[in-house]
């Protein structure tokens, strides 16, 4: 059977969430079933929820973060960093200007 596609909101709905340095706040889910992000609801911190079907073994989990978040904002994974939480799932991310 084939793997869906992964759920991917608006990337200026995403963008929208980063503060003034361009820092985005994260909740990883590894070994999820589906590669999947969720905006915060409404009046809730702004945590962007991020699953991915990665282990968190070796750094697979993070690489299959960046590389999801790269795609659903558009942007090549190379203007990511993960700046905190490589070994947590409360994780932080700079997003590099164009």
């Amino acid at each position: 059977m084939a793997r869906a596609k992964a759920a991917l909101p608006a990337a200026d709905a995403i963008a929208a969430l980063a503060d003034r340095q361009g820092q985005l706040a994260i909740r990883a889910t590894p070994n999820a079933r589906t590669d999947a992000i969720a905006l915060p609801p409404q009046g809730a911190p702004p945590v962007l929820a991020i699953r991915v079907t990665a282990p968190p073994e070796d750094g697979r989990a993070n690489a299959a973060i960046l590389a999801l978040l790269a795609k659903a904002l558009g942007r090549p994974r190379s203007s990511l960093t993960l700046v905190r939480g490589l070994s947590g799932r409360d994780k932080l991310v700079r997003i590099e200007p164009d």
